[in-house]
């Protein structure tokens, strides 16, 4: 890295992001020098979805190639993540990044889109894609949702707090299909989930009622009914079954 490079850039971060990356990046500079090319940050920590206290820092690690001497160093580090709520980084080498964009198209868009690089060159800036190919994982990512969300209906034995986790564990991971449906279609994808889901409502004539009440037992203790939360659940199950219909159907 140049002097430039090597310089933090953490002024766009709420603080509740900001001590915590600057610690870990200071230690990333520290103990894998050599190997380091960018610390980038991703997802909800620079969205309004962020929640503090609950929400986990998810980053993306970028080194000149995989070794178990890295692992190794980012293992002893785990400690320290773990207090700072910081995820397991993402670790990847820009070969990999060149060689994945046709298979993880969904997550790579949603990297360009939502990510600031706190260390290092921006890996996702220059990025392009096949839009067959997102339209191709796009379908599959939704019927395999479906697959999980009947398995794991069946699994809870109709236990509310069972059936709760699968509604939120959904509603975490559909905010990128979504935003690469609205990409697929040329449409412009906001970043946080409630503008997301009323867009996606607007442009695929979706219900989206169940994202709704869901995102708000995400950051919320409010009590419901097990009646409640299971017609939530139906309804949530029939809008990905539709989006999946939607992608499938869908010419690019």
């Amino acid at each position: 890295m140049d002097k430039q490079e090597n310089k933090l850039r953490l002024e766009p971060l709420r603080s509740e992001v900001a001590g915590p990356v600057k610690i870990f990046a200071k230690r990333l500079k520290a103990d894998i020098t050599g190997e380091l090319q960018s610390l980038t940050l991703v997802g909800s920590s620079l969205t309004d979805d962020f929640n503090a206290g609950k929400s986990d820092i998810n980053t993306v690690l970028v080194v000149n190639k995989q070794s178990p001497n890295v692992l190794r160093k980012l293992a002893a580090m785990g400690k320290l993540m773990g207090a700072k709520r910081i995820s397991t980084p993402i670790l990847m080498t820009p070969e990999y990044i060149e060689q994945s964009l046709d298979v993880f198209g969904i997550e790579f868009l949603d990297f360009q889109l939502i990510h600031h690089t706190v260390l290092g060159p921006d890996p996702f800036e220059s990025l392009s894609f096949d839009k067959n190919n997102v339209r191709l994982q796009c379908e599959r990512e939704l019927k395999a949702t479906l697959i999980r969300m009947r398995q794991g209906y069946i699994s809870s034995v109709n236990r509310k707090k069972l059936i709760l986790e699968i509604l939120v564990s959904v509603t975490r991971s559909l905010s990128p299909y979504l935003r690469a449906m609205l990409w697929l279609k040329g449409e412009k994808r906001p970043k946080n989930l409630e503008a997301v889901s009323a867009k996606s409502s607007q442009v695929f004539s979706i219900e989206t009622d169940a994202l709704t009440k869901s995102r708000r037992w995400w950051y919320s203790k409010e009590k419901s009914s097990t009646e409640d939360i299971t017609n939530t659940f139906w309804k949530m199950y029939e809008t990905v079954d539709l989006l999946a219909k939607i992608v499938d159907a869908l010419e690019v």
